[in-house]
């Protein structure tokens, strides 16, 4: 929310007598005046500058002699993280990140050319975690949202070096990430940084669940448990960004098991664990959960845990039992979102409960329908379904607002 939206809210605010003219000029006047377009100009300036500056060198590689190229390196860095800190330190930050950010890129690009210069073979994704721990420092020493991100990104690229080149899971990037970018992220309090850090965990689970050949289900257990975690946040946005992950996870597995029930019929060995071990640690995960909801008065939101039941171990008739759990979740996060007049999430269950509906529709008619047909019924349901949906959204949230406003 900047100025430019209160000046355009504010005579709304005004003329329905929430505020008096005055304290519009005074709301308005607590915010400083847009300088963004400044900023941009310096930003896409040192940004073309360390491109050009970049492709003349790599077109002169070659030729330039080896201690040239060391001393050139560290030049290079250098003056993009001592740039950075000068502008910081005169009030500029937004120029002052981006030369610091410039200058985490400019390190891993360092350690790649050192190590093509004196023909170094890797054995393990090493230089990509020293990379990270560099962003990760610079996180902790200008307090960046955007260094934060970077580090994020860093990590997980050492993961995907990690499992291309040596088909395994870094430990080591994995534990160093959640320490340092974990820490930091619960620190922040930081709703976007949270659902950052959730999602690059999620992915390094994944990773671990194709490196170890686990069976893929277990993937759920830690997944889980950083859901689990989100229930003993404090704040209402931070657990939703802690658990809004784990949960997409596992309804897009829900979605895989409706659609490719028959064929995963001969791979269940692939997918499914021994039942005592999974079921043994989910219970726990579910207790853990479920206690941290009770502590903070959330327990209407066990429902999300329908989407982990496993009814892929029964023998027949699982899909219809997940398509029915994708239904329900989707209704129950409507209900919660129509519970707390919270529009973002109305409009999450919503799109949850279209998704939904396709993945019954493309299930029931995709094998027997015309497929001209099935797009031409399929586009007209999705259409309508939407049309109905938010009319009645509008309709439900207009009248909340009467009701607060009489109130």
């Amino acid at each position: 929310m900047g100025r430019r939206w209160v000046e355009r809210e504010a005579p709304a605010w005004v003329e329905k007598g929430i505020i008096s003219r005055e304290q519009a000029d005074r709301i308005i006047k607590l915010y400083a005046h847009q300088t963004q377009g400044v900023g941009v100009l310096p930003l896409l300036g040192s940004i073309l500058l360390a491109v050009g500056i970049l492709s003349f060198v790599a077109a002169n590689w070659q030729d330039i002699p080896q201690l040239a190229r060391l001393a050139l390196i560290i030049v290079v860095m250098c003056g993009f993280y001592a740039g950075g800190e000068l502008f910081v330190r005169r009030g500029d930050n937004r120029l002052g990140i981006a030369l610091v950010s410039l200058g985490v890129i400019s390190f891993g690009a360092g350690i790649i050319l050192i190590g093509q210069m004196f023909h170094l073979v890797a054995h393990h994704a090493g230089s990509f975690i020293l990379w990270a721990l560099a962003g990760t420092l610079v996180t902790y020493l200008y307090r960046s949202r955007y260094l934060y991100i970077i580090a994020l990104i860093l990590f997980n690229a050492a993961q995907f070096y990690s499992l291309a080149s040596f088909d395994t899971l870094s430990y080591t990037a994995m534990a160093l990430m959640v320490a340092g970018l974990g820490y930091y992220g619960w620190r922040s309090r930081s709703p976007l940084l949270i659902w950052c850090f959730s999602f690059s965990v999620t992915l390094h689970l994944l990773i671990w669940t194709l490196s170890e050949e686990l069976p893929f289900m277990w993937m759920f257990i830690p997944t889980m448990l950083l859901y689990a975690l989100g229930d003993w946040l404090k704040e209402r946005r931070e657990s939703y960004a802690m658990q809004s992950v784990p949960l997409a996870a596992a309804y897009l597995f829900a979605v895989v098991m409706v659609l490719a029930s028959g064929e995963w019929i001969s791979v269940r060995a692939d997918v499914l664990p021994d039942a005592p071990g999974y079921l043994g640690a989910l219970a726990a995960v579910f207790l853990l959960s479920m206690a941290g909801k009770y502590v903070r008065g959330t327990l209407p939101s066990g429902l999300e845990w329908i989407l982990l039941v496993p009814f892929l171990y029964m023998s027949s008739g699982y899909a219809v039992l997940y398509l029915l759990a994708l239904f329900l979740f989707s209704l129950y996060v409507l209900w919660r979102g129509y519970a707390e007049g919270w529009r973002f999430k109305i409009n999450f269950g919503t799109l949850l409960f279209i998704c939904s509906t396709l993945v019954a529709y493309v299930k029931l008619t995709w094998d027997f329908m015309d497929k001209s047909l099935f797009f031409i019924l399929g586009g007209i349901l999705l259409i309508g379904l939407s049309w109905f949906l938010n009319r009645r959204n509008k309709r439900i949230l207009k009248l909340a607002e009467e009701a607060n406003r009489h109130g």
